[in-house]
Formats: structure tokens, sequence, C-alpha cells
């Protein structure tokens, strides 16, 4: 397939930690384009862990290279972001450009145009947002859970438990409860009571 001499064909290869992955990125895209009539115009090389930023990650510099009707191409989608959901939105923003994605190792050639694209795009998104509520239902539960242990931290209350709870069932008040076993502060010690449903008593 003859390139069209206005467009231009990215390629972005990214490694964790060893140079020679992305010598081998860069051999299968040499490979691919060679068999496919294509020829790279510029190579984005980064070797950077995934968790690092996306302008660390240089695919901030990458979406400003590309225009209209370029190429982009990886070896494989994971090389594009840290998460599903940060691939997906990559992936859409730059077909909604109108730009070209090849992923060679999953078979994929994303052109907004076509309808097995569409449907691809259509199932990515999907994939994103089921993510998404995934990851915010994970934030929701460990905000819970760390709520929950909250209430349950170690207090100096701990070491009389059994005297408070002994005391609370004879029926003396938490401010005397307080004044004998020598403590300062009967809120504090009340607040204790309560979270720890020990009683239902009052001050």
């Amino acid at each position: 397939m003859l390139k069209d001499n206005r467009c231009k064909i990215l390629a972005y290869l990214r490694a964790s930690t060893d140079k020679q992955d992305v010598t081998h990125q860069k051999y299968e895209i040499l490979e691919y384009a060679r068999g496919n009539d294509l020829r790279v115009d510029q190579y984005i090389e980064v070797t950077i862990s995934s968790t690092k930023n996306s302008k660390q990650r240089r695919i901030d510099e990458l979406t400003k290279k590309l225009s209209p009707h370029d190429t982009l191409i990886v070896t494989e989608l994971s090389r594009l972001g840290r998460s599903t959901t940060e691939v997906v939105d990559l992936v859409n923003t730059l077909i909604n450009q109108q730009v070209r994605i090849i992923i060679i190792k999953q078979h994929l050639d994303f052109n907004r145009h076509d309808l097995n694209s569409k449907v691809i795009v259509t199932l990515f998104s999907l994939f994103g947002e089921l993510e998404r509520d995934f990851i915010s239902l994970r934030t929701k539960e460990a905000l819970a859970s760390k709520k929950a242990k909250g209430t349950l931290q170690k207090s100096q209350f701990d070491v009389d438990r059994e005297k408070i709870i002994e005391l609370l069932t004879l029926g003396v008040s938490v401010r005397k409860i307080a004044n004998l076993l020598k403590y300062k502060n009967h809120i504090s010690l009340n607040t204790y009571i309560n979270k720890r449903k020990l009683f239902d008593t009052k001050l």
C-alpha cells in the first residue's frame, strides 16, 4: 500500500528497563512495515516504567506529532498505557482525530471509517467504562473498610475495657467511671464507649 505524501507514519516503542526489548519491538515494526509496503517516518523510543506519567512516557509528545490521516504503529496495545482505561481513552482520542492505529501482535488496524474498527472501539469503550466502574467500586470499598477500621483503632481505654463494661452494667455514669479509673477526660471516654458500643449511656 502506497503512502499518501501528505501523511506520516510514526512508531511508538516503550520498554520498562531492558533496552534489548525496544530493539526487538523496532525489528517487529520494520518487518511489518516491509511486508505491508509502509515506511516509518519517525520512531519515538522510550525505556521507562509504565507507572510513569504520559509526559515521561512521551505519549504527550506522540499525540502532538500525530495529525489527521497519519498512522501510528505499535507492537501491542499495552505499550500505549498503564491501564485498560488509559489505553482505551488514547485509542478513542486518536481515532476521533482520524489517526489510523496499527497494533501488530493483536492484529488490529483501527480505521475510523472501517466497520470492524468501529465495533472493536465500541467494545473497548465498554471495557474502559467497566474498568472505571470497578476502580470506583474498589475505591469505595477501600474507603469504607478504612473508615470501619478507623473506628476501632487502639485506644488508651482498651486496657480497662472489661472494668468499663462492668461499671456501666452497674449503672455508674461515664463521668464517675473516668474519675474512678483516673482518666482526665470523661468526654473522650464517652466517645470510646459509643464507638465500641459497650453500653448505651449518657453523660
